[in-house]
């Protein structure tokens, strides 16, 4: 058996190393898509829990202060509940 001639050879890598840099562009196509849409998903989480935030924010602001709630008696019981 003889070997193939040396730029016989070389033509059969440099065909090889085409396919694979197309292989690797398609696949960095791909991850980019991927990572637009993981950003773009990201972003839109950050914004509602944003939005939540400033709901729960709200709501205890509307949450009477401890000047308002009843004193626990000397004996610490609450007297808006008792014990049973």
């Amino acid at each position: 058996m003889t070997n193939p001639p040396l730029i016989e050879q070389i033509s059969e890598r440099v065909e090889r190393l085409l396919v694979r840099h197309e292989e690797l562009h398609r696949t960095n196509a791909l991850l980019t898509q991927q990572v637009q849409a993981l950003t773009h998903e990201r972003d839109n989480l950050k914004s509602r829990l944003m939005a939540a935030r400033a709901r729960v924010d709200a709501l205890i602001e509307r949450l009477p202060t401890s000047a308002q709630t009843p004193e626990p008696d000397a004996h610490g019981h609450d007297p808006e509940h008792p014990a049973p």
